[in-house]
Formats: structure tokens, sequence, C-alpha cells
């Protein structure tokens, strides 16, 4: 496989990938039995009051939930599909003119076996006692807001977009602008939770004016619950669902009916106040001091329909990016985390995530790593009956030093959903610069369209052409991709073809590299045994994906053959080979010194994964990949140490580690991480991150106090350092420190 050819034997690849597809769907389609549950969808019903509840975790006690029916009859996905849920879990919804409460009752026969993992907002729900929902307020079966908790009483909020497929990334780090599920998503909410003999309980109050919906007072919604009973790895829906989906698949939720919405009344102002030291040793010790200010407005020109504008816009709260080494010759990617450019981020995406992003909102206020002032913007979001718009307009500032010209930014996005799941889109973006400092003709702009379209209950066709326009530039400035997939519970089956042109530049998007052909597919299994060593499940699966350039040369290679064993304990083994191929074509500089020749690469790889229970206090990681490298030999190890005291303080540990052999030389890399987070509450926390890169030779470290208030405003103060070190806390000089203050307010003003 590692010598097919681009063209015929590709596109012959693709035929063979996708007839697989067709003739393995239609025999699972009959056989799965999620065909007859989706037409028994269960129904809740939410009830109007008078007086809102008291909002203070207990529901037992509180007289205005007793008369509301409770959802209840949750059902496993883990570990027992189908089975009921082993803990009975009650939710009742009733709603006042402007606030949504939910009340649940999480009843444990046990309550001291309750873990309680983290207490940070956002933090992640799988590795504890939790409860969470989603609301499909379009009813749409596409897109959601996700609320949720755990006993410590945490805000967990998030944006889903298309089922969550293209999410942005693992844990809590984005990766990129596009993305379906998008957990550094914000709203304005409010929960607290109880515990006692009978488990624990929790109360949210979600006002209607944190969420979009249809225009009509008569609402009727798409809902599901989930309930994590982490001590048996239990994971229980209302709605039940196959073991292969999780919360975001929308389109299996269950009904919320009854509901009776205010008109739009939302203005929110948000003005901050900063003010900032940072002295910079590499330029003869000088400090720099500032004060400044800025504002950002939140307003609701339709239930649908927000308007967003900012002032000044700053991200000094914002975590610093982890550090990453490049052992290729490709473009690294870094995720996104500033706040303004994620509310949803996931109707701007478009492409393949971390390859071909035809709108990455990092290209606005960065460059090259380095902060460039956003002067301000507009972003108008949101739903006009069954068409989703994004419009976003954004001015940066000269920076003269560097001679970086302004630059307005421009982007436009338009999908009109269809039935089952399906969608058709374009996406405009514009770069114009603008200033004295811009020569003629500075411009770039990019025009596609997208698609994709349910087939069944399981599969999905989806794709994208593009092209972009820059100055002087002629032919080859277009870019297309093709995927399928289908997902049952017992298979996932996927192919793909990606085209990507020599003169193809999107300016305001993301390329891992240029001018090639892609051609990917994946057989993955889920297989769970009756009574098997204590096996929840096994995955055999493979996948290969190859890249070739529009002449024909492959450059890249990948043959992937594994098996994920999950024990029922939470313990899990990968065990794999990958096949590999590297095409160089001109030599380059891996690490100082050593370069590696153009030629051909062929070299096989052992690969192995390891996870120990992530719900104790303290679990391991690991990753080892052991083989050849460009003509030599190479040990890759990634270990991760997890360490828990309570739900208050989270640290964890992480190596880096290449021990790289080439005939043209020898080198170690390594990159330590280390995250430290002590909770006082829900809502005050101090959180670090330390890194120590010796490919670089930088040691860094961002230390950030929070103190929040709603939507994740409040004060924070933030520390950082870089110095140049040769080994891990072995300083050599200090380059820069700085420390900022910043207070962000938020006013309700029509509340």
């Amino acid at each position: 496989m590692m010598g097919i050819r681009a063209g015929f034997r590709g596109r012959r690849l693709v035929a063979g990938w996708i007839g697989l597809l067709l003739l393995g769907g239609g025999h699972a389609l009959r056989a799965q039995p999620v065909e007859r549950a989706v037409s028994q969808r269960p129904v809740v019903q939410a009830v109007a009051v008078p007086e809102p509840p008291r909002l203070d975790g207990e529901v037992l006690g509180d007289p205005v939930w007793q008369a509301v029916p409770p959802a209840t009859g949750f059902r496993q996905t883990e570990p027992r599909e189908g089975a009921p849920a082993s803990e009975r879990t009650e939710v009742r919804l009733v709603f006042t003119d402007a606030v949504l409460y939910v009340g649940v009752i999480c009843f444990d026969r046990d309550p001291s076996g309750i873990i309680v993992a983290d207490s940070r907002r956002d933090a992640s729900l799988d590795e504890t006692d939790s409860f969470r929902f989603i609301l499909d307020t379009y009813r749409d079966g596409r897109n959601g807001f996700v609320f949720g908790t755990n006993p410590a009483g945490i805000e967990y909020d998030a944006q889903v977009t298309n089922e969550g497929q293209g999410s942005f990334g693992g844990g809590r780090q984005m990766a990129g602008s596009g993305g379906g599920f998008n957990i550094n998503w914000d709203g304005s909410w409010e929960v607290r939770t109880a515990t006692g003999d009978f488990g624990w309980s929790a109360e949210f109050a979600i006002p209607f004016s944190t969420l979009r919906f249809p225009s009509g007072r008569e609402q009727t919604w798409g809902i599901n619950f989930q309930r994590t009973i982490r001590r048996r790895n239990e994971h229980a829906f209302w709605a039940p669902l196959p073991r292969q989906f999780n919360l975001n698949r929308v389109s299996l939720a269950g009904t919320l009916t009854g509901l009776a919405v205010p008109d739009p009344r939302n203005l929110k102002v948000m003005p901050y106040v900063l003010g900032q030291a940072i002295r910079d040793f590499e330029v003869h010790g000088t400090t720099h001091t500032e004060a400044d200010f800025g504002v950002d407005l939140k307003y609701s020109l339709t239930p649908g329909l927000t308007l967003d504008a900012t002032y000044n816009t700053d991200f000094a709260q914002v975590e610093v990016d982890e550090q990453q080494i490049n052992l290729d010759r490709f473009s690294l990617f870094f995720p996104e985390k500033r706040p303004f450019f994620l509310e949803n981020a996931g109707l701007f995406s478009v492409g393949e995530t971390g390859e071909v992003e035809l709108f990455f909102s990092r290209r606005i206020g960065l460059s090259a790593g380095a902060t460039v002032p956003i002067l301000g913007g507009v972003r108008l979001s949101g739903t006009a009956g069954a068409t989703r718009i994004g419009l976003l307009e954004m001015q940066t500032e000269a920076v003269r030093a560097d001679s970086l010209p302004a630059n307005n930014f421009a982007v436009v996005r338009l999908q009109r959903e269809l039935p089952n799941r399906s969608a058709v889109g374009v996406l405009l973006t514009n770069r114009q610069g603008t200033g004295d400092l811009a020569p003629d003709r500075d411009y770039n702009r990019l025009l596609a369209f997208d698609a994709r379209f349910g087939l069944g209950a399981y599969g999905m066709v989806s794709g994208f052409v593009a092209r972009s326009f820059t100055p002087g530039v002629d032919g080859g400035q277009q870019a297309f991709n093709l995927d399928a997939q289908y997902d049952a519970e017992a298979w996932l089956l996927s192919a793909t073809f990606t085209q990507v042109g020599d003169g193809f530049n999107p300016e305001v998007g993301f390329l891992r590299r240029t001018s090639y052909r892609k051609v990917a597919g994946l057989i993955f299994h889920r297989f769970r045994p009756e009574d098997l060593l204590g096996f929840l499940e096994l995955r055999p699966h493979v996948s290969y994906r190859g890249y070739w350039g529009l002449d024909g040369f492959q450059e890249t290679g990948f043959l992937h053959i594994d098996n994920h064993w999950e024990w029922r304990g939470g313990y899990e083994i990968h065990t794999g080979i990958n096949l590999t191929r590297e095409g160089v074509r001109a030599p380059f500089e891996i690490a100082d010194g050593v370069f590696v020749p153009a030629g051909t690469y062929d070299h096989r790889e052992l690969q192995l994964v390891g996870f120990t229970n992530r719900g104790y206090w303290i679990s391991l990681e690991a990753r080892a990949t052991i083989g050849g490298f460009f003509g030599g030999d190479r040990v890759s190890i990634d270990p991760t140490l997890n360490v828990r005291a309570g739900e208050t303080l989270n640290a964890a540990f992480s190596l880096s580690y290449n021990d790289v052999r080439l005939p043209g030389g020898h080198f170690t890399t390594n990159l330590f991480r280390a995250r430290l987070s002590y909770a006082f509450s829900p809502r005050v926390f101090i959180q670090s991150l330390v890194q120590y890169n010796d490919q670089a030779g930088v040691f860094s470290m961002n230390v950030r106090l929070g103190w929040l208030r709603a939507a994740n405003t409040g004060l924070f103060i933030v520390f950082n350092q870089t110095s140049t070190a040769d080994r891990f806390f072995g300083f050599d000089e200090t380059l820069n420190r700085g420390l900022t203050v910043k207070y962000t307010h938020l006013l309700d003003v029509l509340r």
C-alpha cells in the first residue's frame, strides 16, 4: 500500500472504500435496534410557575418541585448497554417569564462512594460523578447547548454544532476555530448542589436570554440528560443512545414540551480595565507599564440572532499556548483559546480540522505567535428560520516596530439546514491591508461551498470546494474534499479524499501542508464480549492516510493496525504497529546540525498506549513509539501522571521524550509540562502552566488567579515569565517577565 500512486490508483482506492461503506452499511443498518427506538423518544413537560424555586441545591425539600412529574428511566451505554441505570435519577423542569430551572436528584444507595474530581469551571465531567443535559432549542437535530455540574457545584457549559462532529479537540484545549464541541463557550447562568444520605442533587437556573431559539411564544425543544456514576464507570441517558454516540447526538434526543418563552430582551455590556507591567531583559532590562480599557457588547436582535461588538479587544487572561516539538517539515497547529472568537465558532467551521481550515481565527490579532492589537470588531451570528448566519468584521492596528500593516478581516458564513442531519453552505473570507504600511493590492480572498448529506441513521457524506484569490498568483488556487462515513454500534467506516492546489492560499485559514492529494480510510470495529477476562470492549481497527504531491511523488504514507483493549475496571491499553513512508523532496534540518537528506524512507513502528483508571486520585497515561525514522531509529515516550486531592487540588505532569539516531547525527528532545490548579471554590481558582523545551532552550511559566463572576467575567491576575535554560529549572537568563491585572464586569442592562 505504501507505493500507491496518485491519479487512477488513488481514485480506485477511494472507490473501494466507498463500496465497502455501502456494502457494510446496508447490512448494519438492517441489524441495528436503534431504528425502533428513534420513534420512541421520551417526552418531558416543563411547568410554568409563578414563583421560582429557591436556588440552594435542595430539590427534595422545595415545594415548587414536588408538584412536577419527574423524568426518569435512565438507561446505560456503559458498562451494560441498554440496561437500566444502577441508581435512580429524577429530573424536573419549571420556568418563569425569564428563567428555565432544572432540578435533578441523583439518588445513591452508597453516598460515600461518590467521586468528586474537580471544582474548576468547565472541568471534565467524565472522571467524576456528574449530571449534564443538552438543549436543542431549534429542534434541528444538529446543534445545542450543554449544561452540567458535579456534586462540588461546578459550572460546565458548551456549544454543540453538527452533533459534535469535527470537534475542537480533546481535553480543555481547542483544536482550532473549526469544530463541533466548544467547551470554551461561557454563558450566564447559575447552579447549586447539595449532598446527603439520599445521594446528591442540583438546581440549574438558565436565563432564556442566555439561549438562542426560534421566534414564537410556544416552544418545543429537543432535550437529553446524562448521569455519570464514576466508581462503576457508568454512563446513563434519559433518551437511550447506542454505545457509539454521546450526549451530543441530539438527533436521538427526547422532547421538551410546555415551554412559553419571552420576547428577546438581552443587552449585556462587559467593560474591562487593565493594568500591566512587562520587563524585557533582552532590551537593556526596560520595563513597560500600561493602563488600558475596552468593552464588549452583546445584543439580541431576535431570539435567534445576536450582535456582538468589541472595542480595544484584549485577551490577557487567556492561558498561553502549549509548546510543541516539531520533528517534521510541516506547519504546527496551535488551537484558538480567545473567548470572543470561540462563541459560535462551529458555525464558521469549514474544512478538515488541523489540516485545511478555510477560516482560522488565530490569523486575526496574532502574527508568528506575537500579539497584534485589535482595534475592534462586530459579529452577527445565529439562526433565521432554517438558515444559520455568521458575519464577522475585525480591524487590527499597525505594528510599526515590526513593519506590520493594519488589516481588515471580513468573514461571511451562510448555512441552510436540511432534513436528516443535512446542510449546504457558503463561506467567504477577505483580508485587506489598510493604512500607510500596506502595499498596493494587499489582499487575500476565499470563496467556498460545503455540504453534508445524512444517509439513514448512521451514514454521512460531506465535502467542500474552495478557491482562493491572491494577487500575482495564477492557477492552482482550488481545493476540495470528499468524505464518507458510516458509524453504527459495531462498525465505524470512513473514506476521505482531499486535494489542495499549488496556488491555494487561504490567508485567513490554516494549511498544514500545501500542494497535495490525500487519500485516507478507516475500518474500526467495536466488540463487547459477554464474559472475557473482564473486558468491557475490544476495538480492532486499521487505518491509512497517504499524501502525494500533485506530480505524483508520495510525501507521506501511514498504515496503522491496532487494537484497543478496555477493561470494565477503567484500565485500557492499545497495541499497534505502523508502516510508514516519508518522501523528502529537499534536505531539511531536523535538529541543530542534523539534516535529513532528500529521499524516500520506508519504516515500521511499534506503538503502545496505556491508561490506568482515571477515576482514581492518581492515574497514569503513557504512549511509546519505537521504530524506524528518516533512515535511522527513534524511541518516543510520552507519559502523563495525574494527581488530585479531593476536588480542590489537581496536578498533571507530562513529558514528551524523543531519542533519534539518524545517519546524519544523534539527538534527543525533552518537553516537560506541569499543570497545577487549586480551586478555593467553583469560581475562585489559581492555575499554573510550567513548560521546559530543551529543543528551543526555553523555560516558561504562566500563573493565573481568577475570581469569576457571571459568564466568566471577573478579576484575573496573570504572571508570565520566559527564560533560557539548559535543563529543567536550570535558568541561564530571564528573557521577559510580566504581571497583568484585569477586571471585567457584566452589566445586564435589560434584566
